[in-house]
């Protein structure tokens, strides 16, 4: 899998499992098209992962990705911002233009 975590969104991943999983619970990280960063994920912690779901561990993270989350995270960073606007998992695509350049 060839996707980054920032340690910020790590750490975000972390607090969520924590609050509503336990040790052996992963984040599913289920990744549409949409949106300015042109992806729009739909998050949750779960115990086990859901048929077809691959797990992918990084720095002891369990995450639960779908089939389409695997092709549409390829090259992508997993940031998390924490700003005014905008609190939650941000996607850096270097394959996708944003909204304004049109």
């Amino acid at each position: 899998m060839n996707f980054t975590l920032t340690p910020a969104a790590t750490k975000f991943i972390r607090m969520m499992i924590r609050a509503d999983g336990d040790a052996s619970s992963g984040f599913r990280l289920a990744v549409s098209p949409g949106g300015c960063s042109g992806l729009a994920a739909d998050i949750s912690v779960r115990k086990e992962p859901a048929a077809g779901e691959a797990v992918v561990e990084r720095d002891g993270v369990k995450l639960f990705l779908p089939a389409e989350s695997r092709i549409l995270l390829d090259g992508v960073t997993i940031d998390f911002a924490d700003t005014p606007s905008q609190t939650g998992l941000v996607f850096k695509d270097p394959k996708q233009v944003s909204c304004s350049s049109h």
